[in-house]
């Protein structure tokens, strides 16, 4: 856990070193400190350290429920729509829950910690409809990655690097779960264990073919070009 929160907060910091700040950029950055900052709650959540267990469990929830609307609002960048009733969908049902584990009282009530992935104890009819949350905007993003990928020659290439970047942690997850069910408790911990993947995607295939930051890296290997 520590050690993926090193990797995921370096490839912040050096996205924000590497690429002109533009929306997709800071999106990314901030989808990269978020898929961070759950390793770090649950790192600390094991084994405590300044805040209580419920504290850095809260945290934890409130950043990876932050991924599915900030993946949504990116796609719709790298695609070049302008679809506002989407990402608001988006974003009004990242708050939603954002707000219930922040505010509710029995939200989240504890936590186990295994070898390899931590459980977070939740209070029952949430875990359903956050699960269908999860799910569906992450479906959702593959879809209009795979179909607006067919239809931009243009950005096909970065669209579908999003769209194996949403596949490299969704496809290993389900498998884990179907091979041993009992660890579908450890969804949120073992799915964001494998978003490591994601996060290399996102730095090396996504944002390299990024319409909106291309010019300036194509400008950067031309200066290095010359000089060498």
């Amino acid at each position: 856990m520590l050690a993926t929160f090193i990797i995921e907060i370096g490839l912040a910091i050096y996205t924000f070193w590497r690429y002109k700040m533009t929306t997709i950029s800071r999106l990314a950055i901030t989808m990269l400190a978020s898929l961070g900052m759950f390793q770090l709650a649950e790192y600390m959540v094991c084994g405590g350290l300044g805040l209580s267990n419920i504290q850095w469990a809260r945290m934890g929830y409130v950043a990876i429920t932050l991924l599915p609307a900030l993946g949504i609002h990116m796609l719709v960048k790298l695609a070049g729509k302008k679809l506002p009733w989407l990402v608001s969908a988006a974003y009004v049902s990242c708050a939603i829950f954002v707000e219930f584990y922040v505010m509710g009282t029995d939200a989240i009530s504890g936590q186990a910690c295994y070898a390899n992935y931590a459980v977070f104890y939740t209070h029952h009819s949430s875990s359903q409809w956050f699960t269908a949350y999860y799910y569906g905007w992450l479906m959702i993003g593959t879809y209009l990655a795979w179909q607006w990928g067919m239809k931009q020659p243009e950005n096909r290439k970065t669209l579908y690097s999003m769209m194996m970047g949403y596949l490299v942690f969704l496809v290993p997850t389900t498998v884990f779960n179907i091979i041993d069910p009992s660890t579908i408790k450890g969804i949120p911990s073992i799915m964001c264990g494998f978003a490591v993947l994601l996060a290399f995607v996102i730095v090396i295939k996504v944002l390299p073919n990024s319409a909106e930051i291309r010019p300036l890296t194509q400008k950067i290997n031309e200066k290095i070009e010359l000089k060498t």
